[in-house]
């Protein structure tokens, strides 16, 4: 191995730690990864900088502005109002075909985000065993077409950028289909195995909150049980923070000191009564809201708040409203409240001020779990303009008639021209990090090949298999369901586009090594990444339901492992059949 391709290596797998540690946001470690890449010249700065403009990232760029505006739609209102049934099975297969198909056109993190709210507060169903299977059922409906998942868009820009001609809008199709017919039958089968609790019952518990000792309390020197705050009802006292120390085994007769920051876990509804004892402070008090309209709300996957404290990001100046208390996949939180970093699917539960809602910024960093209108109502006008112009675009991109670059171009100039969306709202929703990632991952591919790291891969696959000619079916055929289960682990571990992005260069590397078509390798990439249903933490979706909904990282588990090994065995078996080897 040559110093430059170890270097290449070490940057790579220092990345792939980063990721899979959560050091820091993927946007970030891909950025940082492709720069460290970048200075040692093995590129062009022209040609390693042009992947940022690369005509299929820009595609998937437009195309998740121009959702924007089918969002402000009332189409995922409507298809909200056709989900509930008395009975479970109706509900999901109802729910199997109308989310499935939404997603097969739509972000399926903006349906997951819109029907949310309807599935956790409807009364026909247990929400329990609804909200899964609408995170599954949105991840198996984007894998019918080429936009319906960032992934399927990612691995297009990885070909393009690779000199070859980019997917049809419906080669996902016959594949993805089915997978939706086998999989979405075991989606409902398992949601059985979930529990039928009232998440109304289930959540208040998941919560942390934080009182604080203040300088003139008459609580200090006292014991924490004569001062009556180890067992308060419905909330438990978990640790307490002291300057900079955390005592996490809390003891009755501990004395209180000034400053004391006391960590509890329990009912959020008992903030008040906290409040309420002399020389205590609760989190959220000082800013005066403590008495305002509470607000349950799920941190956005696209929030500017992710990787940063409450305190960082001032939260009480950015949106006029106070955090009282915070969630975490019914986990335990450890230290002030005001000095958690901030992650994607956290709930909070939120005192809202008077200018709350016209902050231009509340959209992009929540998700509410109640109705809550934050744009006027499109006109009848604006709504025709919007789904006949976006569907004429696709119609004319897939036909052949256009590119679907310069289609969604002018499908972003008709709705800015019809005000249906306006450009700040572009600008706030403009997607930056899945840009940086994409941009990133071509630089480091690019880099990859240039180095020889590709080849090197792709001859020890062929080593280990015994690959000798393009005609050695069994050796071909086991490197392409490696290439797939290696993608599956990483989706899980990591994200799904961070896992396309990582094992692209390396299954179309190993493809042109063995002399073969490279569709089956990259299928196996595409559908790979979107195999994500035993962690919660690979899918956005999943993360998004798993706070809403309460659920463990067992629950996941107990139900994900049927779909994900039905979701392979379709995949492995219609790839090789709809897009052949040779």
């Amino acid at each position: 191995m040559l110093l430059e391709q170890a270097y290449v290596f070490s940057v790579i797998i220092a990345m792939l730690v980063g990721l899979v540690f959560n050091l820091a946001r993927p946007a970030w470690l891909f950025s940082l990864a492709a720069l460290a890449l970048y200075f040692p010249g093995f590129v062009p700065a022209e040609r390693f900088f042009s992947h940022a403009v690369n005509p299929a990232v820009l595609t998937l760029v437009l195309l998740l502005v121009c959702s924007i505006a089918l969002e402000r739609t009332r189409a995922l209102a409507w298809v909200s109002k056709q989900l509930f049934s008395k009975s479970q099975f109706v509900t999901l297969t109802k729910m199997g075909g109308l989310v499935a198909a939404s997603s097969a056109f739509l972000n399926n993190t903006a349906i997951v985000a819109s029907l949310m709210g309807a599935v956790r507060n409807n009364s026909s169903q247990s929400a329990k065993r609804l909200l899964i299977p609408l995170s599954y059922f949105a991840i198996l409906g984007g894998t019918l077409t080429l936009i319906g998942t960032s992934t399927n868009l990612v691995v297009n820009s990885f070909l393009v950028d690779y000199g070859k001609a980019g997917f049809n809008f419906f080669d996902f199709l016959p594949v993805g289909l089915a997978i939706l017919l086998v999989c979405g039958i075991a989606v409902i089968i398992v949601s059985y195995w979930l529990p039928k609790d009232n998440i109304a019952e289930t959540v208040t518990r998941e919560y942390f909150l934080e009182a604080k000792i203040d300088s003139d309390s008459t609580l200090i020197g006292k014991s924490l049980y004569q001062a009556g705050l180890i067992t308060i009802t419905g909330l438990d006292l978990v640790e307490i923070v002291r300057k900079d120390q955390v005592i996490a085994s809390v003891e009755h007769d501990l004395e209180l000191a000034e400053g004391d920051q006391l960590i509890y876990c329990g009912d959020v509804k008992l903030a008040k009564q906290l409040a309420s004892i002399k020389g205590l402070s609760v989190f959220a008090e000082d800013s005066g809201l403590l008495d305002k309209h509470l607000k349950e709300v799920i941190v956005s996957p696209m929030s500017t708040l992710i990787g940063r404290t409450l305190k960082q990001s001032s939260f009480r100046a950015h949106f006029d409203a106070a955090v009282v208390a915070i969630g975490r996949n019914g986990g335990r939180l450890s230290g002030a409240l005001g000095e958690v970093e901030i992650r994607a699917g956290d709930k909070l539960v939120i005192a809202t001020g008077r200018d709350f809602y016209k902050r231009p910024n509340i959209d992009r960093n929540f998700i509410f779990l109640d109705k809550v209108q934050l744009h006027p109502p499109l006109k009848i006008s604006q709504e025709i303009i919007t789904f006949s112009g976006f569907f004429l675009a696709i119609a004319l991109a897939a036909l052949g008639f256009v590119d679907l670059l310069t289609a969604l171009i002018t499908y972003l100039i008709l709705i800015f021209a019809t005000k249906v969306i306006s450009a700040t709202e572009v600008r706030r929703r403009l997607p930056l990090d899945i840009w940086l990632v994409i941009a990133s991952a071509l630089a480091i591919a690019d880099v990859f090949n240039q180095v020889g790291v590709a080849n090197l891969i792709a001859n020890g696959v062929t080593g280990l298999f015994h690959i000798e000619s393009s005609n050695d079916i069994t050796g071909i055929y086991l490197s392409f369901i490696s290439i797939y289960l290696l993608t599956w682990i990483i989706t899980e571990m990591v994200t799904n586009n961070a896992a396309a992005a990582l094992m692209f260069p390396i299954a179309f590397g190993l493809a042109e090594s063995i002399g073969v078509n490279y569709m089956p390798y990259v299928m196996a990439v595409a559908y790979g990444a979107s195999a994500s249903f035993i962690s919660p933490y690979g899918y956005q979706t999943n993360l998004m339901v798993m706070n809403a909904g309460g659920y463990s990282f067992k629950d996941f588990a107990k139900v994900g492992w049927l779909v994900s090994l039905c979701f392979t065995i379709v995949a492995l078996l219609m790839i090789p059949i709809v897009f052949p080897f040779s």
